[in-house]
């Protein structure tokens, strides 16, 4: 299992903004320590997964104004169950055995902030949603 721990920690990039100290709860060690880490490691994945998601809900997404496009990456990790249970396995899955006991202990709190990291990520790269244009 070590293999399989140092293998996983050694693909992650390294986030400079995600500073940690003594002062930092728990819940945000984790996010800046592995969720984040993760959550980049794995932005190619999410991109690809919106897109298949927008082309499945038959392209609304092109028809809709700047700030509605917004909502509908919200309503999509949000209110779309199954879609939001995806994202999470493509995060959980990088966890490490240790990384995956400390989740469990705050699941919750942990998912909460995981879908938050997602919903931002894919909201600041909003223009590669676009369909592409032929001139």
């Amino acid at each position: 299992m070590k293999s399989r721990t140092n293998d996983l920690l050694h693909l992650r990039p390294e986030i400079a903004s995600a500073e940690v100290n003594e002062q930092t709860s728990s819940d945000e060690r984790f996010q800046n320590e592995t969720l984040r880490p993760v959550i980049s490691l794995q932005n190619d994945l999410f991109l690809a997964v919106f897109k298949n998601y927008i082309h499945k809900h038959k392209g609304a997404f092109y028809e809709l104004a700047p700030d509605r496009k917004m909502i509908f990456i919200e309503n999509a990790i949000q209110k779309d169950i199954k879609f939001r249970n995806s994202l999470k396995g493509m995060v959980i899955g990088q966890f490490t055995l240790d990384e995956y006991e400390r989740y469990i202990q705050n699941s919750s709190a942990l998912n909460k902030r995981m879908m938050n990291l997602v919903i931002e990520r894919l909201k600041d790269q909003v223009q590669l949603f676009e369909p592409y244009q032929v001139a």
